[in-house]
């Protein structure tokens, strides 16, 4: 299997991943569940993602500049590329001819990329004719202990 770089678009339709995953059984993040009986012989992960379409990409965030949406330092995110931004939508742009993570709003008519870390000060960008939108983001994918 090929490994995901960090500033280069992959298609997924091209990359052979295991497709079946075995589920246990429900899990309760609460209280105990009595769906504990539930059981489900195995779920297919490019289909529960939706990585078997031609315009999904998949990008390695790298730094912190996303927090308060929930993408941390080192997610992947999955990224449609045939889907228009709408106001709110987290997006992969080119700015400065590099790929940049972040939330697309509009204001005052005119839409604007924001970083979402109230910890640091991010400059507001524009998304004029020199930024391209390139995809909006769909999933985060996440792997726990890191």
């Amino acid at each position: 299997m090929r490994e995901l770089p960090i500033m280069e678009p992959l298609p997924l339709t091209g990359v052979a991943l295991p497709r079946g995953l075995r589920v246990v059984s429900a899990a309760a993040a609460g209280f105990p569940s009595p769906a504990q009986d539930w059981a489900d012989d195995a779920i297919d992960i490019i289909e529960l993602l939706r990585l078997d379409r031609p315009a999904s990409f998949v990008f390695r965030i790298s730094g912190e500049s996303m927090i308060d949406a929930g993408i941390q330092d080192d997610d992947l995110v999955v990224v449609d590329r045939d889907v228009t931004a709408k106001d709110g939508q987290v997006v992969i742009a080119v700015v400065e001819g590099g790929f940049v993570c972040r939330e697309i709003r509009w204001h005052e008519g005119v839409p604007v990329l924001r970083a979402c870390n109230r910890q640091m000060r991010y400059p507001l960008t524009v998304a004029d004719q020199s930024v391209e939108i390139w995809g909006v983001v769909r999933t985060v994918v996440r792997a726990m202990g890191r």
